[in-house]
């Protein structure tokens, strides 16, 4: 694990990402808050592009709770069963629809704690969800994130929670908003797990990590 870089490093780095990106995007594919949920839930242990694939014929019969309900749990099957774990992801966002149509009156609340309590959303989902449509600075910290972070010295932690917390306390207030956008896209792109491109990276003079393939 890396030592935590200091602020003007940090400060640097994202702006050097920015520079690239200034308005990075996630890559789900949705149209409202409830679609965005629902494919932030089902992307767990799968990737963004397998998703996007089957919620392409999904999300325009069933964009809201209430045409979930509607689908049911196997005509659900039928949309997702190309994802890893599809029936019991079929089964949790059936019964998130149903709480969202009986608490919450059909539409997606903005609290974590409220999101939380839903079926098959942990604290993950809970901030791509408050980031993405509702513009809270939340940290959804991945497996990318998680790597680079103890890799780069960007955000180093023992386990998600502390790596999200070192992004809350040691990145200038000023990138925020997309910090775990550049982070996920930098580590799923250029700071690979197994080979990481270093000759390509445009923060390999700020990186701290030793076993550079440049």
């Amino acid at each position: 694990m890396a030592a935590q870089l200091d602020y003007n490093t940090l400060k640097e780095i994202f702006t050097r990402f920015q520079a690239v990106e200034a308005e990075p995007k996630g890559e789900l594919d949705h149209t409202n808050a409830y679609t965005l949920l629902v494919a932030v839930a089902l992307s767990a242990q799968a990737t963004d592009v397998g998703v996007n694939k089957a919620t392409k014929n999904l999300f325009p019969i069933a964009d809201t709770p209430e045409k979930m309900l509607a689908l049911g749990e196997e005509g659900l099957i039928e949309h997702i069963k190309t994802i890893g774990l599809f029936r019991n992801k079929a089964k949790n966002v059936i019964k998130m629809a149903r709480i969202l149509v009986d608490q919450y009156g059909g539409e997606v609340p903005s609290s974590r704690a409220a999101l939380q309590s839903l079926p098959g959303v942990g604290r993950k989902t809970a901030n791509v969800v408050l980031n993405m449509w509702w513009g809270v600075p939340a940290q959804a910290v991945d497996t990318h994130i998680f790597r680079i972070g103890n890799r780069t010295g960007i955000c180093p932690g023992k386990d998600v929670e502390t790596v999200e917390r070192a992004i809350e306390d040691n990145i200038p207030a000023e990138f925020q908003h997309h910090a775990h956008h550049w982070l996920i896209l930098h580590g799923r792109y250029v700071c690979k797990a197994r080979s990481p491109n270093c000759a390509a990276c445009l923060i390999r003079d700020l990186c701290p990590y030793e076993e550079k393939s440049l």
